[in-house]
């Protein structure tokens, strides 16, 4: 062969997309830390600390909250195939694209599928989930999207869980987006089991999905009748090596770990109720700007994630002109709308180290240059005047 293959040299890119965020170079770092084996007494300690943190970030006591080994998809199948079993009912929020995941997985396991829709970019309504319940007795799981990448719909979830509680019925929760960007309290909230993923609101690169199963969810897993469908993903082993016994499975993506304790770090040291604070500034003003451009929002502000906003593409205008030009001229990625959005909306994250007031002009100012080009109309510095006097007046 006499091809040459050179260095690593991608664009600085800044991510604004739907993910993954950008990560902070002390994560970067950590990825650099020397490999150590993957029961090493040192490891050992780190995954202890990795732990403890999840627990801090989910807002949980959950024994059993951990890392699994792939991306936030991972800890999705890891939730629905260790709680079902063949011939298990499970009631389906479907409001996006993340929903309609759950349901394909859930027939995979070979359970009943009770899905209950709602229109793209609207929350899951309650009196819906207690009408299914009501009319399909005997189901073991209702799982709803707290975070909704495809649409940026926030789902109140405690109403939700406690319907599902007097039913005998687990709650399970996708907090993919939410984790780390607004408040996942999975205790005060009654989720029984959660899965999430590293890329979003944790700013740590995708590769780990955190999951957390509260005593309930646990203890339908420990009375299963049948073995779990997917060996990798299996629970009761790989609790074993997580836990105090620390029994082989699979070898643990190690640097990867070394991130996510990082980033769960920088977590800890910002504090939740600033980190929570940051992205709901930012998100605001974004939203206030956007507004002020004359370009409207698909979400209720009601429901409407600070951290992933979902924007119409105005009539006659090209998504893809405009999302190439933001990467091409002013190194700015965004995210296009999928499933039955697809070419209907942009999608722009201001997630972790994403969520700064830099990128919030930076984003607005982008865009207001690249729609002038268009026959959409745009007043000039109107998005990022509505924006500065949103954070003075919210700051």
């Amino acid at each position: 062969m006499c091809k040459e293959y050179h260095d690593l040299n991608p664009h600085q890119r800044i991510l604004m997309g739907p993910g993954p965020s950008n990560v902070d170079s002390r994560v970067l770092k950590a990825m650099a830390t020397p490999l150590i084996g993957h029961l090493d007494p040192d490891f050992l300690e780190i995954m202890n600390e990795t732990m403890e943190l999840l627990r801090y970030v989910f807002g949980t006591e959950n024994e059993m909250t951990i890392a699994m080994s792939g991306t936030g998809s991972s800890g999705m199948e890891t939730c629905l195939v260790n709680l079902l079993e063949p011939g298990d009912k499970a009631v389906v929020g479907i409001n996006g694209l993340f929903g309609q995941r759950m349901a394909d997985i859930i027939g995979r396991c070979g359970a009943e599928l009770i899905p209950v829709e709602a229109e793209w970019g609207k929350i899951i309504e309650p009196e819906d989930i207690e009408e299914a319940l009501k009319n399909n007795p005997g189901v073991k799981l209702v799982c709803i999207v707290h975070a909704e990448t495809s649409t940026g719909v926030r789902q109140p979830l405690k109403e939700i869980a406690d319907i599902a509680h007097r039913f005998d019925a687990l709650l399970v929760a996708d907090t993919v987006t939410s984790l780390g960007g607004i408040p996942v309290e999975l205790d005060k909230n009654g989720v029984d089991a959660t899965y999430s993923g590293t890329q979003k609101c944790l700013s740590c690169p995708p590769g780990l999905s955190p999951v957390s199963f509260n005593e309930k969810a646990v203890k339908v897993l420990e009375n299963r009748k049948s073995k779990v469908q997917s060996w990798y993903l299996d629970l009761t082993m790989i609790r074993n090596y997580w836990g105090k016994e620390r029994f082989y499975h699979h070898t643990a993506p190690i640097s990867m770990i070394y991130a996510l304790r990082e980033a769960l770090r920088l977590v800890y040291e910002e504090g939740l109720e600033a980190r929570y604070k940051r992205h709901l500034l930012n998100g605001g003003a974004f939203t206030t700007g956007i507004e002020a451009m004359g370009l409207e929002l698909l979400v209720e502000e009601e429901y409407r994630l600070p951290e992933l906003i979902a924007i119409k593409i105005p009539e006659g205008v090209e998504d893809s002109f405009v999302r190439s030009t933001l990467l091409n001229e002013f190194n700015i990625e965004i995210g296009g709308g999928l499933g039955e959005l697809a070419g209907k909306l942009w999608r722009v994250g201001l997630m972790g180290v994403s969520s700064t007031k830099k990128n919030v002009y930076l984003c607005l100012t982008a865009l207001e240059s690249i729609l002038s080009r268009t026959d959409f109309k745009v007043e000039r510095g109107a998005a990022v005047a509505a924006a500065e006097e949103y954070y003075k007046n919210n700051s």
